[in-house]
């Protein structure tokens, strides 16, 4: 073992007994059909007359927000609306949202969508708490530590589970960048899980925000700082996406999947913001810095090439993995069980017309790989601990260009 992966070792190990000491309550949930309705009556009841909501123009077009106005209407709540998040926010929506907070004397903030008005939400919130430290200072774990405005999340995919992370990541335009804060205060209060917010999605986002769900499943439950509850919630998020995802993709209509979907995202959610996520995020967020690659679609197509690297390091985790997800095999040794995993991961994505590589530029390859290791190293608990030359040669696998 080198001395660097001792370190990583050592600082994770740290970093466990540390983390038994933090917050870890869980957001009161709404759930149901149509329970977005509801929510309104809880921030009266919050005593929160003025909410700041963050949203994107695509939900504004398709009307997803007019019965949450209706009913803030009804109870006298006043709200301000965002909705200049971009798919991966940047810090200049960041701003945006927190001064349009201040300008409207909001006292707390609804984060409607998928996982950038989340992201934009929580990171506007933080700004608003702490206005003399810039985004850029709040990037890494625990750089935050005041209480935020109260958060509401509604989630609109069943994919990034932000509605209970403690985790918001942004983009730097300026230096093509996209990097995660972490902090338990960034964690919502309050999750609404309606179903009906997702009928709609087209095939392609039903079917990459599932496998984002996936990839924080297992990268949480491979790892080594899991506990009893995540390694529960992971094996549960698995079982229930092998079980519901490509109905959801084939059938938008069917609302059981959706459900189950969406309360899998939120399991997944549950599991990795304690146990974390590993290489897949790192390299995925690189590519979405770079390129601006959707989140989920990088993780989906990046899932099986980490899995593979692993090797035996991940082999026992992932064959439990293969047994709760219901794969049929007469294989019996964990290698065998585990490869049959990361091909039933390969399929579902071929299934759903999810590519098997992503665009990268041989130039680029080199930047993303350091970036990608100044956020999992040392922090992410993952089977294996890689160096540069070992990352640059995995993206290059993923980008098709080691043929």
């Amino acid at each position: 073992m080198s001395l660097f992966t001792c370190y990583c070792r050592a600082y994770q190990a740290v970093f466990r007994v540390a983390t038994k000491f933090l917050d870890w309550s869980e957001p009161t949930l709404l759930k149901g059909a149509g329970s977005v309705k509801k929510l309104a009556e809880t921030v009266k009841e919050n005593a929160h007359d003025s909410v700041l909501i963050v949203t994107d123009k695509g939900l504004m077009n398709l009307h997803l927000l007019d019965g949450l106005f209706e009913e803030l209407g009804k109870n006298g709540v006043r709200y301000t609306v965002y909705d200049g998040t971009q798919p991966n926010p940047t810090i200049p929506n960041i701003e945006e949202a927190k001064a349009m907070y201040e300008q409207n004397g909001c006292k707390a903030v609804i984060a409607f969508g998928g996982g950038s008005p989340m992201d934009c939400a929580k990171a506007a919130a933080a700004r608003v708490r702490c206005p003399k430290k810039p985004i850029q200072k709040m990037r890494g774990t625990l750089t935050i530590r005041k209480k935020i405005p109260t958060l509401y999340a509604v989630p609109t995919t069943a994919g990034t589970g932000s509605e209970t992370t403690l985790a918001a990541v942004v983009s730097d335009p300026e230096t093509h960048e996209k990097y995660a804060i972490q902090d338990p205060v960034l964690r919502p209060k309050y999750a609404v899980l309606d179903a009906e917010l997702t009928v709609g999605l087209p095939p392609h986002i039903t079917s990459t925000t599932g496998m984002d769900a996936l990839t924080h499943a297992v990268e949480a439950y491979i790892g080594r700082s899991n506990t009893k509850g995540t390694e529960e919630a992971a094996r549960k998020a698995t079982r229930m996406i092998f079980d519901n995802l490509e109905t959801a993709y084939t059938d938008g209509k069917n609302l059981t999947a959706r459900e189950n979907m969406l309360e899998a995202s939120y399991l997944a959610g549950v599991a990795f913001t304690r146990a974390y996520v590993g290489y897949v995020h790192a390299i995925a967020h690189n590519f979405g810095g770079m390129y601006g690659t959707p989140h989920g679609l990088a993780n989906a197509v990046i899932l099986p090439y980490v899995l593979d690297w692993f090797g035996e390091s991940a082999h026992k985790r992932l064959a439990e993995l293969a047994d709760v997800a219901g794969i049929v095999t007469t294989e019996t040794t964990d290698a065998e069980k585990a490869t049959l995993f990361i091909r039933k991961i390969r399929e579902m994505n071929r299934s759903m017309n999810i590519p098997e590589h992503l665009d990268v530029k041989e130039e680029d390859i080199e930047t993303i790989a350091k970036r990608a290791l100044r956020e999992g190293n040392p922090l992410y608990p993952v089977p294996k601990i890689i160096n540069k030359t070992e990352c640059m040669a995995l993206i290059r696998k993923i980008g098709g260009l080691d043929a």
